[in-house]
This record gives structure tokens, sequence and C-alpha cells, in this order.
């Protein structure tokens, strides 16, 4: 985990399986933003270049929002580095939570997105609500910006994988590819959105997808365990070095 490259491809691929959520909490939207608009502007340039320009906007928010959660990460990183490792630990128990959640099994994250709709969304979906219906290109990219801010499990389950780099810069390129990683389902589900959105929406899918997530969530916990665990038993085996020279002088 302490491959920056690892992170990031990690995080592009959790955004590419985790879609299956994404096309439930933002399908909507995609919808919306297609066909609420002007008959006279529903070209196929017009509505590509809007669903193009409405990612671009919910990527930057998740890069912004890693950005923010990294710079914590590093004024909170102590020097023995345990900080990191708890957060190593949290993030993959996150991702563990979200895979249980994305297939039904578990909805304890519910509880995460309520907590985030009543401190975050309430305030911002007013002024989204303005932007509908888009029909200039700053419309798509703001509405983008903001609807990146939408409480989900998903997005604060690989938070927590951003924020255990405790570097800005780093967290910042892991949640940007995370949200890359969500691009190509949601451009889909745009574009084709009754058919895109029946296949996806498949119990083989999502519980496809929703093992693969905990899968890396398992992998994510391992590292940090695993050193923990070495320490321990590295301790251990220092304690019993120093008894057995008192015992011997």
């Amino acid at each position: 985990m302490n491959d920056p490259v690892i992170s990031i491809t990690a995080a592009f691929v959790i955004g590419l399986l985790g879609s299956v959520h994404c096309v439930g909490m933002c399908g909507g939207i995609m919808n919306a933003l297609c066909f609420a608009m002007p008959k006279q502007r529903q070209s196929k340039t017009r509505i590509s270049l809007t669903l193009v320009l409405y990612n671009l906007g919910r990527v930057f928010s998740y890069s912004l929002a890693g950005a923010m959660i990294g710079g914590i990460g590093m004024l909170l990183q102590g020097p023995d580095g345990m900080l990191g490792s708890g957060l190593r630990i949290f993030a993959g128990l996150m991702m563990i939570a979200m895979g249980l959640y994305l297939a039904g099994w578990w909805r304890g994250l519910v509880h995460l997105e309520s907590f985030g709709n009543h401190v975050i969304w309430r305030h911002i979906q007013p002024v989204t609500n303005k932007l509908m219906p888009v029909t200039k290109a700053w419309q798509a990219l703001l509405l983008g910006m903001l609807w990146g801010w939408l409480p989900c499990g998903l997005v604060y389950s690989t938070l927590t994988l951003a924020g255990a780099a405790a570097q800005w810069q780093q967290s910042a390129l892991i949640m940007a590819s995370f949200g890359l990683g969500t691009v190509p389902v949601m451009l889909l589900t745009g574009v084709f959105a009754v058919q895109f959105k029946a296949w996806i929406q498949k119990a083989a899918v999502r519980n496809t997808a929703a093992l693969l997530i905990i899968a890396f969530g398992i992998w994510t916990i391992s590292p940090p365990l695993l050193h923990v665990a070495g320490g321990h038993n590295h301790s251990q085996e220092n304690n019993n070095t120093q008894h057995n020279m008192e015992h011997h002088h």
C-alpha cells in the first residue's frame, strides 16, 4: 500500500467496479442531463459535451475532497506511521462494508450516507436544482462539481483510502483516479440509459462487483495487519532474548 501507483490503480478499479452503485445514485441526474434540455438543443454532440463536462466537474470535486482529507492526514500523521496503518485498516473495513452494501447483504453505510445528507447535501441540493435544466456548458460543469458532494458510501470508502496516503497531492490523485473509474459507466448510463441500467442492476453483476470490492478491502487490510503482527513477534523475540541473557548472567 506504500506504492502510490498501486493505490491510484486500486482507486480506479474500485470506481469502475462500484459504478453499479453510481447508476442508482446518479442515474437520474444523467437522464435529466440528456433529456431535460430543450428539444432543439438535443444533438448528439451537445449531449455528449454536457455529459463529459458534468463528469469532469464530479471528478474535480472528488479530487478536492481527496486533497482536503490528505492534508488532514499530513497534519495528524505521527513519526511512527501508526496513524497511516490505522487509516489503511479503516479504509479496508469501509471497502468491505461497501461491498456488502452494494450486494444488499448489509446496509450499515446507509447511516453514513444519511449523516452526509444532513450535514452537507441539504445545503448544496437547492443550488443544483437552480442549474436545471442544463442549457449551457458552464452549468453542466458546475452541476457536476456540486453533485460530487452527494452522500455516497463508495466515495466515503475511497476517501479513507486516500486519507491513508497522508499526502494531499497523492490523496487528490487517488480520488481523481477513482472518479475517472466511474466515468465510463456513467457516460454509458447517460447515452444508453434504459438498456444499460437494466443490465448493470442485475443481481449477478452487482454481486460480482461487490465481491471484488470486498477482496480489495481484504487486500488493503492485510499489509498493516501483517506489519503489526510482525512487529509484535519481533518485540516478543527481543523480550525472550533479553530474558535469556539475564538468566544466563
